[in-house]
């Protein structure tokens, strides 16, 4: 391995144990000389004081291994996959100006395709925006999602008929340049740079046992009363932050839209639909070297990639 060339990504579905694989990736390299530091490119981890919901690893779990864009957005800020992907190229080649091999790991996979290849952001039009967003409130997301089926099916697929802020994003997109909204992998992926891609995966009856299991843990440790102390920092106004998942339910729940046994019901339901997409997202890339997410050897198995 080139310590100053090489990206190691680190991709799969929720709850598959990517966290702890990159951590034992990260020693086992720096036990052989090699210091390696990590960069998140989960989009919920990005926003400070969101930490059961999202499974964010806290400073005393890091085990001294540099971790970069975690707590880096208030949850009234709306997250941007460009400004991310400025982001965290910036942190890349920081870390590998010191030697260090870059360790991206996350679920969010446009947020990771947008580091991994040669992605281009079209530019915004704040006239058009807003136009956009006016005839979101009038009109609604229906007739917008409508628009778009008819213009960019693919997009309309892709992001669905009630998220409003990615329907306007896609049109804007659209009207600027008279092509498709650029939310998908090429079809022949260009890298940023050398990149090993390793993702872990699990058989679905499982995977769906675990997530179940781990949105059950959420609340068992704290979740509404993480969410309570949001509140008066913005949550609720929050555009991205408010309809995280786990996040949305537990704000139903204390509005009292929900009972607790419907907002867990509700999170099981939305974390399994996500984790879902997930896997069809990184099924994508032919490069990806799979790993079983229980296999006794995996760290051997990720090191022989490398």
């Amino acid at each position: 391995m080139s310590a100053n060339r090489v990206l190691v990504v680190i991709v799969g579905p929720t709850g598959t144990g990517k966290s702890e694989l990159s951590l034992d990736l990260a020693e086992s390299l720096g036990a052989e000389g090699t210091p390696a530091e990590i960069v998140n490119a989960d989009a919920m981890q990005l926003y400070r004081g969101m930490d059961i919901g999202t499974a964010k690893l806290g400073a005393d779990d890091q085990r001294g291994i540099p971790h970069h864009l975690l707590d880096v957005l208030a949850v009234t800020d709306e997250a941007a996959v460009a400004r991310y992907q400025t982001e965290a190229r910036a942190a890349i080649e920081d870390i590998t100006a010191r030697g260090a091999v870059p360790i991206l790991v996350g679920g969010s996979g446009l947020y990771v395709s947008s580091v991994v290849y040669d992605f281009q952001f079209p530019a915004t039009d704040p006239v058009l925006r807003a136009r956009l967003e006016a005839e979101l409130v009038e009109q609604g997301p229906g007739a917008l999602y409508a628009r778009l089926k008819i213009v960019d099916p693919g997009a309309a697929a892709r992001i669905g008929a009630s998220n409003g802020r990615r329907l306007v994003r896609a049109l804007e997109v659209v009207e600027l340049t008279g092509a498709p909204h650029l939310a998908a992998l090429p079809g022949e992926p260009v890298y940023w740079r050398p990149t090993v891609t390793l993702g872990l995966r699990a058989p679905r009856e499982e995977l769906t046992a675990r997530l179940d299991a781990r949105v059950d843990r959420m609340w068992s440790a704290g979740l509404l009363d993480e969410v309570s102390g949001l509140i008066p920092a913005g949550l609720e106004s929050g555009v991205t932050a408010s309809r995280a998942i786990g996040y949305a339910q537990a704000l139903g729940q204390l509005s009292g839209r929900l009972s607790q046994a419907e907002a867990i019901e509700q999170t099981q339901q939305l974390t399994r639909r996500y984790a879902r997409r997930q896997v069809s997202w990184f099924k994508r890339s032919v490069d990806t070297h799979w790993i079983d997410y229980d296999a006794p050897d995996r760290l051997r198995a990720a090191r022989s990639h490398l």
